[in-house]
């Protein structure tokens, strides 16, 4: 996925863009992925897809992770959360965005659930 298929940017060449001071300083590249983490992220849009296909037809509009940092739930739509992991494998980073507007929490599903909703569906037994 491209980096067009996410929203456009409010502060694009404005100097006061408070996202400026999360960027690498000048000069300086971000650290790149090790290959094992790069095989975890494409792992992670493996499982991704998988997921949306099983859940997104039962009305689940994507995932929700507990921030360590803030504290908070923060609520990713499936197309939003495959940019964001596709942006990590390329660029090694993943930028800030704009967080879910409203969001009904009953639509919306930990990865661990979407991880055993998957194994209980596309099991053998």
């Amino acid at each position: 996925m491209s980096s067009d298929a996410l929203p456009p940017d409010p502060f694009a060449g404005d100097p006061h863009d408070p996202a400026l001071s999360l960027d690498v300083p000048e000069g300086e590249e971000p650290d790149a992925l090790s290959e094992q983490e790069r095989d975890e992220v494409v792992a992670d849009l493996a499982d991704l897809a998988v997921y949306q296909a099983l859940l997104e037809g039962r009305g689940v509009r994507g995932i929700v992770v507990d921030c360590g940092d803030c504290g908070e739930q923060h609520f990713h739509e499936w197309s939003l959360l495959r940019a964001s992991l596709q942006q990590l494998l390329e660029e090694g980073q993943m930028r800030p965005h704009e967080p879910a507007f409203d969001p009904d929490p009953a639509n919306y599903v930990t990865w661990e659930y979407c991880r055993g909703y998957a194994d209980a569906v596309l099991s053998d037994g």
